[in-house]
This record gives C-alpha cells, sequence and structure tokens, in this order.
C-alpha cells in the first residue's frame, strides 16, 4: 500500500511542475486525490463491534449478498452445499475475516482470469484462494475471489493452521467477492440484495 501511495503523490507532483494551465494541473491534481483517497479505502481495517456465536456463521467481508443457492463443490469436498457471496464494491473495505473459528484442513491458490466478480462462473475461472475450515462437526469453506479490476488474492490461510472467528484471513487487493460454502442444513439468515458487514453480520446458523 505504501508504495502505491508514494507512486500517486509522484505522478501529482511531477505532473504539477510540468503543466503549466491552471485547469490541466486542477485536473490531474484532483485525479490524483482521488486515486491516492480511493487506494487508502482499499486498504483501511475499521474498528468493529466483533460478533462471536460458537455456532454461527458471521460475514468474512463487507459488501452485498449476490447469491444463494445449492451448488456442487468439487474442490477438496464432493458433495452440494450452500454457497453464500458477498459482491465487494470499489468502496468497500477488502480485508476478509475468518466467518467462523476452526483448523484449517485444506488451503490452495488458484491462479486464473479477471472476469466480472458477480458472474457466476467467477468462482471457478478467476484468480482465488480456496480454505476449508474444521469447526466442531461442520467443515465450512471460504473463497477469496478475485475480479474484475482485482490484481492479487492475499490470503494467510496455512493448512493445520488453527485460526479465531473473526481473525484477518487476508485482503484481494482492488476486488471483489467472497464465497462462503456451508452445509445443506445451515440456516440461512441473510437475503439476496442484502448489505452484510464483516465480523457484525450473522449469516446463518449450523445444526448443533
Amino acid at each position: 500500500m505504501i508504495v502505491i501511495v508514494i507512486i500517486a503523490v509522484i505522478l501529482a507532483v511531477i505532473l504539477g511542475f510540468s503543466l503549466y494551465n491552471f485547469w490541466v494541473l486542477a485536473l490531474f491534481g484532483a485525479a490524483s486525490v482521488v486515486v491516492l483517497l480511493q487506494t487508502l479505502m482499499f486498504f483501511r481495517i475499521p474498528q468493529r463491534d466483533i460478533l462471536i456465536r460458537e455456532e454461527g456463521i458471521v460475514s468474512p467481508a463487507d459488501g452485498r449478498i449476490v447469491m444463494i443457492e445449492e451448488v456442487e463443490v468439487n474442490e477438496y469436498l464432493k458433495e452440494k452445499r450452500l454457497q453464500v457471496s458477498i459482491f465487494m464494491n470499489m468502496f468497500n473495505v477488502h480485508v476478509n475475516w475468518y466467518p467462523c473459528a476452526g483448523d484449517i484442513v485444506y488451503y490452495k491458490y488458484h491462479p486464473g482470469d479477471k472476469m466480472v466478480a458477480w458472474h457466476p462462473k467467477s468462482s471457478e475461472k478467476n484468480e482465488h484462494a480456496t480454505v476449508f475450515l474444521e469447526h466442531g462437526k461442520n467443515i465450512i469453506g471460504v473463497k477469496q475471489i478475485a475480479g474484475l479490476i482485482a490484481r492479487r488474492v492475499i490470503c494467510k490461510a496455512r493448512t493445520g493452521k488453527q485460526v479465531l472467528q473473526c481473525s484477518e484471513l487476508g485482503i484481494i487487493k482492488f476486488g471483489s467477492r467472497v464465497d462462503l460454502l456451508l452445509p445443506l442444513d445451515a440456516k440461512i439468515l441473510v437475503r439476496k440484495g442484502q448489505r452484510v458487514w464483516g465480523c457484525e453480520t450473522l449469516i446463518a446458523d449450523l445444526k448443533e
């Protein structure tokens, strides 16, 4: 992030010294400030009223619910799951958190394409990281998915690592979507189109 901020400031200074037209200078200066502020917004880590629920799944990201449906999982698990997808727009925080506590039993990074994140195939075709957590009797899946303008998925997960609910999972730089893969008997508490907040919105209750 520091490198990006420095580059934005340098560009603004160079343009300021090289352009003599006041209005052109003002336009480029304003654009540079907007880019700088937007970059800072992407990487901010806000204070949250963390919601801890032993049998609950808390939102791993800020954004809007764009998909709630049954899917066939073919990575680590070979079974049907309830997929809840959260789309992060350019104004959302892009840090991601673990939706529950548990032991990481699977982690894999997948290079891929840069199609729009709301596309149904983006969870398979785009660059993404897949994590599965053993949470009591349940296995919970989380996918960080890059989008059209996302350039990199950063995931801190490693197989065998124990994590706490709402501890930091990673970040998607300038992107874009997080999928939850939940047991079919999970009680979904959100609806499509609903806005959710990382660490604060309860996404689902698990069957005890």
